[in-house]
Protein backbone atom coordinates (compact mmCIF):
# COMPACT_ATOMS: atom_id res chain seq x y z
CA UNK A 1 0.00 0.00 0.00
CA UNK A 2 3.01 2.84 -0.18
CA UNK A 3 3.30 2.45 4.09
CA UNK A 4 6.91 1.31 3.37
CA UNK A 5 8.12 3.02 6.73
CA UNK A 6 5.36 1.43 8.53
CA UNK A 7 6.02 -1.74 7.23
CA UNK A 8 9.48 -1.28 7.56
CA UNK A 9 9.01 -0.41 11.69
CA UNK A 10 6.64 -3.37 12.20
CA UNK A 11 9.04 -5.89 11.27
CA UNK A 12 12.14 -4.35 13.06
CA UNK A 13 9.61 -4.62 16.24
CA UNK A 14 9.10 -8.16 15.38
CA UNK A 15 12.46 -9.07 15.23
CA UNK A 16 13.39 -7.33 17.82
CA UNK A 17 10.89 -9.31 20.04
CA UNK A 18 12.24 -12.96 18.14
CA UNK A 19 15.24 -12.77 16.17
CA UNK A 20 14.62 -15.90 13.76
CA UNK A 21 10.86 -14.83 12.86
CA UNK A 22 11.24 -15.60 9.37
CA UNK A 23 8.37 -13.80 8.12
CA UNK A 24 9.34 -10.66 9.25
CA UNK A 25 12.40 -11.16 7.91
CA UNK A 26 10.98 -11.97 4.38
CA UNK A 27 8.32 -8.44 5.23
CA UNK A 28 11.86 -6.78 5.42
CA UNK A 29 13.22 -8.39 1.75
CA UNK A 30 10.01 -6.94 0.55
CA UNK A 31 10.54 -3.38 2.04
CA UNK A 32 13.94 -3.38 0.56
CA UNK A 33 12.81 -4.57 -2.80
CA UNK A 34 10.54 -1.87 -3.25
CA UNK A 35 12.72 0.76 -2.29
CA UNK A 36 14.97 -0.83 -5.11
CA UNK A 37 17.54 -2.68 -3.18
CA UNK A 38 18.30 -5.65 -4.66
CA UNK A 39 21.22 -6.49 -2.81
CA UNK A 40 19.55 -5.69 0.58
CA UNK A 41 16.70 -7.92 -0.45
CA UNK A 42 18.63 -11.00 -1.33
CA UNK A 43 20.43 -10.83 1.71
CA UNK A 44 17.23 -10.74 3.76
CA UNK A 45 15.55 -13.54 1.95
CA UNK A 46 18.49 -15.33 2.66
CA UNK A 47 18.54 -14.57 6.40
CA UNK A 48 15.02 -15.69 6.59
CA UNK A 49 15.76 -19.41 4.64
CA UNK A 50 18.45 -19.83 7.15
CA UNK A 51 15.98 -19.21 9.91
CA UNK A 52 12.98 -21.23 8.07
CA UNK A 53 14.42 -23.19 5.08
CA UNK A 54 10.73 -24.37 4.23
CA UNK A 55 9.73 -20.37 3.83
CA UNK A 56 8.10 -20.33 0.43
CA UNK A 57 8.01 -16.80 -0.10
CA UNK A 58 11.60 -16.29 0.92
CA UNK A 59 12.07 -19.32 -1.68
CA UNK A 60 9.82 -17.20 -4.06
CA UNK A 61 11.32 -14.00 -3.89
CA UNK A 62 14.76 -15.40 -4.37
CA UNK A 63 13.90 -17.31 -7.53
CA UNK A 64 12.44 -14.57 -9.10
CA UNK A 65 14.97 -12.50 -8.01
CA UNK A 66 17.56 -14.99 -9.78
CA UNK A 67 15.39 -15.09 -12.96
CA UNK A 68 15.49 -11.32 -13.10
CA UNK A 69 19.45 -10.99 -13.13
CA UNK A 70 19.78 -13.69 -15.47
CA UNK A 71 17.31 -11.71 -17.91
CA UNK A 72 19.48 -8.62 -17.15
CA UNK A 73 22.49 -10.94 -17.96
CA UNK A 74 20.89 -12.06 -21.01
CA UNK A 75 19.98 -8.84 -22.67
CA UNK A 76 22.96 -7.16 -21.75
CA UNK A 77 24.93 -9.54 -23.68
CA UNK A 78 22.54 -9.44 -26.69
CA UNK A 79 24.17 -7.00 -29.15
CA UNK A 80 21.32 -4.70 -30.46
CA UNK A 81 19.74 -5.28 -33.96
CA UNK A 82 20.06 -2.87 -36.62
CA UNK A 83 17.55 -0.60 -36.49
CA UNK A 84 15.58 0.40 -38.79
CA UNK A 85 15.46 4.35 -40.26
CA UNK A 86 12.01 6.02 -38.82
CA UNK A 87 9.25 6.25 -41.20
CA UNK A 88 8.74 9.65 -42.70
CA UNK A 89 4.86 10.38 -41.69
CA UNK A 90 2.21 9.83 -44.30
CA UNK A 91 -0.46 12.48 -45.80
CA UNK A 92 -3.23 12.08 -43.24
CA UNK A 93 -6.89 11.09 -44.53
CA UNK A 94 -9.94 11.54 -43.32
CA UNK A 95 -11.96 8.61 -41.57
CA UNK A 96 -13.84 6.68 -43.90
CA UNK A 97 -17.26 7.65 -43.93
CA UNK A 98 -19.34 4.33 -42.41
CA UNK A 99 -21.89 2.16 -44.73
CA UNK A 100 -25.27 3.03 -44.59
CA UNK A 101 -27.62 0.22 -44.49
CA UNK A 102 -29.62 0.33 -47.42
CA UNK A 103 -33.77 0.98 -46.76
CA UNK A 104 -35.16 -1.68 -45.78
CA UNK A 105 -32.68 -3.87 -44.49
CA UNK A 106 -33.29 -3.05 -41.23
CA UNK A 107 -37.09 -2.84 -40.99
CA UNK A 108 -36.49 -6.99 -42.83
CA UNK A 109 -33.73 -8.02 -40.35
CA UNK A 110 -35.85 -7.03 -37.14
CA UNK A 111 -38.98 -8.98 -38.99
CA UNK A 112 -37.03 -12.33 -38.72
CA UNK A 113 -36.07 -11.79 -35.40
Amino acid sequence: LGLLDQAERTYRQVLEADGRNGIAMVGLARVALERSDEAGAGTLARRALEIDPENAMAHRMLARMEEVARFREATDEQPSGPRLPAEPPGPIQAPEEPSRPRPGFLRRLLRRS
